[in-house]
Order: structure tokens, then C-alpha cells, then sequence
């Protein structure tokens, strides 16, 4: 039995919907197919991935080598809200790294985990850009500034 026998149709609506308006689908087209696919799913998941590539072709080593590379794809779900802490210089000398801290303890994740009724997954990341707002943290497109640990359950329980 193949990889797509095993799975209802339901299960694979999107993603056949996909291989069929991008034909003809070659290596080049890797990224865009892994972008549609991840837009479509909200992460790549392994048995969507791999019946895609028996039905393209493409080798799944090639594939899933490209998904790993590339930090803009996801093998896991994530959660509805992304949680990110700026860990840029003015933000780590105005305790980014407490407020790091303080998110972990709050959603009950470590850095890059998820919450386990996928609402929330933080990350930190290098520099948002808004060091003037330091110590920042972003929720989805949201910027908070000037965060004290006091602060963050008030502002995650705005996305419910």
C-alpha cells in the first residue's frame, strides 16, 4: 500500500489542488510547492510531504533537505499566535532576557516550543527593529515596548 492509499482524500484535497496548479512541477519548484503547501496546512506534514513527492516525482530527500534548510518552514505545527522576544543589544542591556524568561514561564514552552493547545509558539529573534521601544517582544504583528515581566499576561491574554 503507498503512502497516498493510507490517507483519506480530505486529508489530501489541498494539497492535490496544489501539485495540480503548479504542473509542471520540477527541483525549481521546491520552494514555492513547500510555501503553498505550508500556507495551506500551517506547517508541511510529513505524510502530506511525502505523497507529494510520490505523486511529483521529486525526491523526498531533495524535499524535506530544502524544508530543514529554510527556517521559514515548519515540520511541526505552530501555534495561532507567534510570540517573539527581541534579543538585539539595546534590548538585552534593558533585560530581554528576563522577559525571555518570563514568556517561558508564562506559556509553559522553551524557546521555539509551542503551547500544547497550539495558541501560542515563541521564538526570540536577533533584532525587530524597534530598539528605541526596548526591551521589546512582538505578538504576531503586534509590538510591545518597553515590557516588564508584570506586563505579560495582561498583553498575552489579548489573543484568545
Amino acid at each position: 500500500m503507498t503512502a497516498a492509499e493510507t490517507r483519506s482524500p480530505a486529508d489530501l484535497g489541498p494539497a492535490l489542488r496544489i501539485v495540480e496548479e503548479m504542473q509542471p512541477i520540477t527541483e525549481s519548484s521546491i520552494i514555492p510547492l513547500l510555501q503553498r503547501l505550508q500556507s495551506s496546512y500551517g506547517y508541511l506534514p510529513r505524510d502530506v510531504v511525502l505523497d507529494v513527492c510520490e505523486r511529483t516525482a521529486l525526491p523526498a530527500s531533495r524535499v524535506f533537505g530544502v524544508a530543514t534548510f529554510y527556517a521559514q518552514f515548519h515540520l511541526t505545527p505552530k501555534g495561532r499566535h507567534l510570540v517573539r522576544c527581541c534579543r538585539g543589544t539595546a534590548c538585552h542591556v534593558r533585560g530581554s532576557y528576563n522577559i525571555a524568561q518570563s514568556i517561558q514561564r508564562e506559556l509553559g514552552v522553551e524557546e521555539g516550543g509551542t503551547t500544547e493547545d497550539l495558541r501560542f509558539t515563541f521564538e526570540t529573534i536577533a533584532c525587530l527593529g524597534t530598539c528605541f521601544l526596548a526591551p521589546v517582544i512582538m505578538v504576531d504583528c503586534d509590538y510591545y515596548g518597553n515590557v516588564k515581566p508584570g506586563k505579560l499576561g495582561s498583553i498575552l491574554a489579548q489573543y484568545e
